[in-house]
């Protein structure tokens, strides 16, 4: 009995520890409803044409990365200074709604329209994916070349309307987490 009474609770442990994991990784998956839980995800790419752009871009950049810190929906983002004043901003948010919302309204509504004056090269992706961290930029290269659409730009570089540009050098990246 005694060898029995061992197996017995070891296979009972093993069942408890079973259901422990999956609850929890299913339950970070799966909201109330039982529907998956999805992320929206925004990549954008801006080539600014001239340096003279570049000291007012980085003032909007600042003042747009301040706002979407505390955007409702932001869950998490990530960015990279590329090579001939080339940048890349991904983020991941709730719902695309709370995208569009962040989009059009305070310091990034304001920095928008400068973009088809400052850019030669400005494209975006979106996507949704299972709720997890922003890839890698490997993949959101990827993603913007299968997927991605340019941005209207007044003085387009050869490259801009087909996306064929060197692949991202991410030696200068961060984060963007909420505040």
């Amino acid at each position: 009995m005694g060898t029995a009474w061992h197996a017995f609770n070891l296979r009972t442990s093993f069942y408890s520890i079973y259901l422990i994991v999956s609850a929890t990784c299913i339950g970070s998956f799966w909201n109330s409803s039982g529907k998956e839980k999805m992320t929206f995800v925004s990549l954008t790419r801006l080539r600014i044409r001239s340096f003279r752009f570049v000291p007012l871009f980085a003032v909007h950049t600042w003042r747009s990365l301040r706002q979407v810190r505390s955007a409702r929906g932001f869950q998490t983002g990530a960015i990279v200074a590329d090579r001939s004043w080339t940048f890349w901003t991904m983020t991941a948010w709730d719902s695309e709604e709370s995208m569009r919302q962040f989009m059009v309204s305070g310091s990034h509504k304001t920095a928008m329209p400068h973009l088809v004056e400052w850019c030669d090269e400005a494209s975006v992706a979106h996507w949704t994916q299972p709720e997890a961290p922003v890839p890698s930029w490997e993949e959101a290269d990827r993603r913007m070349r299968e997927g991605g659409r340019s941005s209207k730009v007044r003085n387009p570089s050869p490259q801009h309307a087909t996306l064929t540009y060197r692949a991202p050098r991410t030696i200068a990246s961060g984060n963007i987490t909420r505040s």
